[in-house]
């Protein structure tokens, strides 16, 4: 593959950027009911559109939009002319539904093999592929990718974690596939069976699908002997490999961006903030055929930023803080399930599993309880036992210290409740829900 593209200089990108727009505005005012509806409500058309900053002139998509128009109301596309079909569980109502050309499915293998081989892989290389196959784009997107990128790939998706560790002991893939979670789970396995990271295969792990921390990752990298980057992506845009982190430089993910042009917008007035500030992610696709979309709001809160230090020319995003619809109100405090994490992860002994269960009072959040596991090794150190709740029982006042920690980092009250290692409920594959319902 050529990854010149990644090293384009601004100048060059922006150019890029402003015919692919200019295209796809008279793309879909030829082939989208949908969006000429939207261009005639606002009054503008692909005259209006002559370089990438007039796309906020564009108006925005939102994930109702694909809902309202299930199934294929946003295709662009006859179904005849279609290579897949992908859409989302629908657990919370009407699937959304996401289709791909030929040409798109070549696309997607193609940001997908970018984000592998930022990620370390290279030809050659076996991917032991943990995500799930099915209506997932994880599954198949990071299949196509790496064998696009020349790897081999064993499809074993989720869960079967015994199983996957005997696979992994026997075939010696040197990249794992999975949810940071689910990383988690694998180590733990790997942990039970006296196997340490020095003989593990694994180099490289390429974790996505959920927000992580800084802690998971020194977690995962120590247990499994690796380098833990994050992918990220959407069905809705085309699933994963919209962004990359390298895995020499971490800590911000590269943006494919001559494919997926990112804005930032402010959660309320939906205006463009400028790089570095965080709000809302917004993303159009620049080169897709059967479902492009403009300007989709993911939910997802971050920023974005141009590193001149960096070994490619493309924006980075800082770390997913979490989803706009996850944000907590705490006595008037905005919490994500990361800010959480952050705030307990430095103390020893503390287990990266943790479940957040919101206490209200008269239809307000007045506090938190939090479930969280601590290891085998500081049980033993200190000498703790269970009481008849099942929670563990020492001097020193450890969730207590807990409780004060989060307080002074994050402003809230929280009820602190801890349990024995490998007590809790684990990943299995797939994503894992932090928060639980409200008491």
């Amino acid at each position: 593959m050529d990854f010149a593209v990644e090293y384009l200089k601004l100048d060059q990108l922006r150019a890029l950027q402003s015919e692919r727009l200019k295209d796809l505005v008279v793309y879909l005012e030829e082939k989208s009911d949908f969006y000429k509806e939207k261009f005639d409500e606002a009054g503008i058309s692909n005259q209006d559109i002559r370089t990438i900053e007039d796309i906020s002139k564009l108006p925005i998509t939102y994930k109702q939009d694909l809902r309202d128009n299930y199934p294929f109301g946003l295709f662009t596309v006859p179904k005849n002319e279609l290579q897949r079909i992908h859409c989302s569980s629908g657990i919370t109502g009407k699937p959304t539904v996401v289709g791909y050309t030929e040409e798109d499915v070549d696309l997607f293998s193609e940001v997908v093999a970018r984000s592998l081989n930022a990620a370390g892989a290279k030809p050659g290389m076996q991917l032991h592929n943990a995500y799930g196959y099915g209506i997932f784009t994880g599954g198949l997107g990071l299949h196509y990718g790496a064998e696009k990128l020349g790897m081999s790939v064993l499809p074993i998706s989720g869960g079967m974690t015994s199983r996957q560790v005997d696979l992994i002991i026997d075939f010696q893939p040197e990249v794992l596939c999975c949810s940071p979670s689910y990383a988690l789970t694998i180590a733990d396995e790997f942990a039970k069976r006296g196997i340490s990271a020095d003989e593990i295969s694994l180099k490289y792990a390429v974790l996505g699908s959920e927000p992580w921390t800084e802690i998971i990752r020194h977690h995962i990298e120590e247990r499994l002997g690796v380098h833990a980057t994050n992918i990220y992506g959407l069905s809705e845009i085309i699933g994963p490999g919209v962004s990359m982190e390298d895995f020499e430089e971490k800590g911000g993910s590269y943006i494919w961006e001559d494919h997926f042009y990112p804005e930032i917008l402010d959660p309320v007035t939906k205006e463009p903030l400028p790089y570095g500030e965080e709000g809302v992610l917004v993303i159009t696709t620049l080169t897709k055929k059967a479902m492009p979309l403009l300007r989709y709001w993911t939910n997802d809160i971050t920023s974005l930023y141009y590193d001149e230090n960096a070994k490619r020319t493309m924006v980075k995003m800082k770390p997913i803080l979490g989803r706009a619809d996850d944000m907590l109100i705490v006595r008037g405090v905005n919490v994500y399930p990361s800010q959480i994490e952050e705030a307990f992860s430095h103390v020893k002994g503390v287990v990266p599993n943790y479940y957040l269960t919101p206490i209200e009072k008269e239809q307000m959040c007045i506090g938190l309880d939090i479930d969280l596991e601590i290891d085998d090794e500081l049980v033993a150190e200190e000498n703790l036992n269970i009481n008849s709740d099942e929670y563990l029982i020492f001097a020193g006042n450890f969730g207590e210290s807990i409780e004060n920690e989060i307080k002074k980092r994050v402003g809230i009250t929280t009820k602190v409740k801890i349990h024995a290692q490998d007590s809790l409920p684990k990943c299995e594959g797939g994503k894992i829900n932090r928060i639980l319902k409200t008491k």
